[in-house]
């Protein structure tokens, strides 16, 4: 999220933010996966964070039925299984680091229906409603993932 804000010279920070917490909820959810993002909505609103950001935690979940606004929201959405589908494929590299992933592997794998099957591929081609091709989509994915590779383990 941060690499795209960067991109679509966006607020650095906020969408950071939302990136970082729209999963806040995910442990008290259970059963009830129409409740994700709505919960940690609350949550948020409770701790006073941005209004724009609750907004696109609650938007990313299209069980919740809220339609995706603004470009952080869509942005949220897009990125969300695209972080799934990268790690996927640094995990079935020898060294399972980012470090030997490549746009075109990803694109690769993406196409292949049978690999990474939660990594919804409908989901990441949203990212053309944010103005982005899917190879430029991914490409700034992976190079915002490699930029973290050690906190991320890959």
């Amino acid at each position: 999220m941060r690499k795209l804000a960067e991109y679509f010279q966006e607020d650095v920070e906020l969408w950071g933010l939302a990136g970082l917490l729209h999963d806040i909820d995910y442990d008290r959810v259970g059963s009830e996966p129409e409740k994700h993002g709505i919960i940690g909505a609350e949550i948020l609103d409770g701790l006073n964070v941005d209004h724009t950001v609750i907004y696109a935690v609650k938007s990313h979940n299209p069980q919740t039925g809220i339609a995706r606004r603004r470009r952080m929201d869509k942005a949220l959405f897009c990125s969300d299984p695209l972080s799934g589908l990268i790690t996927a494929c640094a995990l079935i590299l020898p060294d399972k680091k980012l470090e030997g992933v490549t746009t075109e592997f990803v694109l690769k794998k993406f196409k292949e229906n049978s690999f990474a099957k939660g990594a919804n591929r409908e989901q990441i081609m949203t990212c053309e409603e944010i103005g982005l091709t899917l190879e430029k989509f991914i490409e700034l994915g992976l190079e915002a993932m490699k930029g973290i590779h050690e906190e991320l383990g890959l």
